[in-house]
């Protein structure tokens, strides 16, 4: 860079800025990667690459209003509900990589690991520890919930983290079922109502239904699998000029199993 500087007839006072400006670049760069690494995303998936086409009920405009993170300087939620495959983790990993890139901690889990851990942590008697690094979280995005039904001493464990983030940390959460459901997961009404109470109140509920997305590429893959080759417009294969020519025939690609 003193090269350049020097090559560029660049002032002292110049070149040190330009040096400064530098530094201060590959700091945040650095950051950002480290709270990308922190958030423990299971794959980077950002908004940019989710196919809102592909949802038509969806409701772009909010999505790209919340990745702005006001919701998170106001403690507010976000709730992504509806069927499997329809994209509610990718858009939950989109808003996070935002999160993170606005200078925001971040953290993803399934309900089911968070689960495991604090019940983990309380047998180790390193709960309250556990329990304080997800409430300084700023966003915590809470994946699959409705997947797996919780036991009663998880179900409790899970309801005492969210009851000491509402309010004070912004929760995102994806679910396949509808809250009238939750109380199969939890195993008791009392407990789902109060959760949805406070994961509710304050909060953003964006529904995401439509056909699934992982069965729409299966279907695109065994189409594309299932395609005639050939060289022919009529897909039969080409015939060589000499006498030595195979006879035509019609050549389809293996599906795929």
């Amino acid at each position: 860079m003193a090269r350049e500087a020097a090559a560029a007839n660049q002032s002292f006072d110049g070149y040190l800025l330009a040096l400064l400006e530098q530094e201060v670049r590959q700091r945040d760069e650095n950051l950002q990667r480290s709270r990308l690494q922190s958030a423990r995303f299971p794959v980077i998936k950002t908004l940019d690459q989710f196919d809102f086409s592909a949802v038509p009920d969806l409701n772009k405009a909010m999505v790209l209003h919340l990745a702005q993170g006001e919701y998170a300087d106001r403690r507010e939620n976000i709730l992504l509900i509806g069927t499997n495959g329809t994209g509610k983790t990718h858009l939950a990993i989109g808003l996070g990589i935002c999160a993170c890139r606005q200078g925001r901690r971040v953290r993803f889990v399934t309900a089911p690991a968070l689960v495991n851990e604090l019940t983990e942590a309380r047998q180790e008697h390193r709960l309250s520890r556990v329990e304080a690094y997800y409430q300084r979280v700023e966003v915590l995005i809470l994946d699959e919930v409705g997947f797996v039904p919780f036991a009663r001493d998880g179900a409790e464990l899970f309801f005492n983290l969210c009851a000491a983030r509402y309010e004070r940390r912004s929760t995102i959460v994806t679910s396949n079922l509808e809250f009238s459901r939750w109380p199969e997961v939890l195993g008791d009404h009392t407990l789902a109502g109060a959760l949805v109470d406070r994961l509710t109140h304050h909060a953003h509920i964006i529904q995401v239904n439509g056909e699934s997305y992982r069965f729409r590429e299966s279907l695109r893959r065994m189409s594309s699998c299932a395609a005639p080759e050939g060289g022919g417009p009529d897909g039969g294969a080409r015939q060589s000029a000499g006498p030595q020519a195979t006879s035509g025939g019609r050549r389809h690609a293996a599906k795929q199993a």
